[in-house]
């Protein structure tokens, strides 16, 4: 272990706090941040975006001026990113906030870029169901030879070995090269590289009803603090509604809306859905992620009683950890 590793793991555990959307993270995360004396670090791959605040259920400039925010706002809605690139920006994050002796709390659904800071990032193995959702409906759009012929320009090897009609092998060779901006060779030649300092994942749970119940109050929050002007302020401002940043969840519904292709209530009803169908993508994903603590709350938990249930599990790992020399 390099000198710079060692000191960073002498100061302190990471505290990782994931979970489903709409399970309450930011909420908790606010509250632990100020029992720990620590900074939040955004492990959402839509909250980097800029314009995009109430469909990624960012919170608010008020509550983010309570405790310190990184990695939030900071990238305009075309401008692609990465897990490979989150990688390299957590962790030059983390290493300041542990810098300054205080603890770094990263929060977010996004399990990919969770995996890719504490294990480092080995790009075949990068799996997005989003994105390959994404991709698969872009085939039906634009037939398989369109995503084909983008692959030849990303990643001429893949395509020589790959038939035009292997829909299956084209977009998986796409869904990692979007995910990591490199082609899959790239990464067949890289090792994993794990954290250099120790950290503590914690999950938390919901009853499934009582988290689809969440969801549909959270969707109509959205729509009633104005989440169609937010997708049309992104259109006017002349964003194409192609990109990958507007083709998630609550952005694609609502430009189908306003094209007209669906009515109001369709879209409504297609938000709440499709959240539910993510939710439960994200807990299929945490489930399988070796040494995560689940935090199981109840309906009428608040925010300070799960925090403190996370302290208390924290502080149980800062006090086995050896500190080094």
């Amino acid at each position: 272990m390099s000198e710079a590793k060692k000191q960073q793991a002498a100061r302190g555990t990471v505290l990782v706090l994931v979970g489903p959307t709409g399970v309450g993270k930011t909420a908790v995360s606010l509250v632990l941040a100020r029992q720990l004396n620590g900074e939040v670090v955004n492990a959402d791959s839509r909250q980097v975006y800029r314009y995009m605040d109430i469909g990624t259920a960012k919170p608010e400039p008020a509550l983010r001026g309570q405790v310190p925010h990184h990695l939030m706002d900071f990238l305009d809605p075309d401008q692609e990113y990465s897990a490979g690139r989150y990688l390299e920006d957590a962790r030059r994050v983390v290493a300041d906030i542990l810098s300054r002796w205080r603890v770094p709390l990263v929060v977010g659904g996004s399990g990919l870029y969770v995996r890719a800071l504490l294990e480092g990032f080995f790009g075949r193995d990068a799996r997005d169901p989003r994105l390959r959702s994404q991709l698969e409906l872009q085939a039906a759009r634009e037939g398989a030879r369109a995503l084909y012929e983008e692959l030849c320009r990303v990643d001429p090897a893949c395509a020589e070995k790959t038939h035009p009609n292997n829909l299956k092998r084209i977009i998986r060779a796409l869904e990692v090269y979007r995910l990591t901006g490199k082609p899959i060779s790239y990464w067949q030649a890289r090792e994993k590289d794990p954290a250099p300092f120790p950290y503590l994942k914690v999950g938390l749970t919901l009853p499934r009803e009582v988290l689809y119940r969440r969801i549909e109050q959270r969707v109509e929050e959205m729509f009633a603090r104005g989440l169609v002007k937010e997708v049309a302020r992104l259109l006017e401002m002349g964003y194409s509604p192609q990109l990958n940043a507007l083709n998630s969840v609550g952005y694609r519904e609502v430009i189908a809306y306003l094209e007209g292709k669906i009515d109001f209530d369709t879209c409504k009803e297609l938000v709440k859905r499709n959240t539910r169908r993510f939710a439960k993508r994200q807990l299929t994903w945490f489930r399988r992620e070796a040494n995560l603590h689940w935090v199981a709350m109840s309906e009428t938990d608040s925010p300070e009683q799960v925090a403190s249930r996370i302290a208390a599990l924290y502080r149980t790992a800062e006090a086995g950890r050896d500190p080094g020399p």
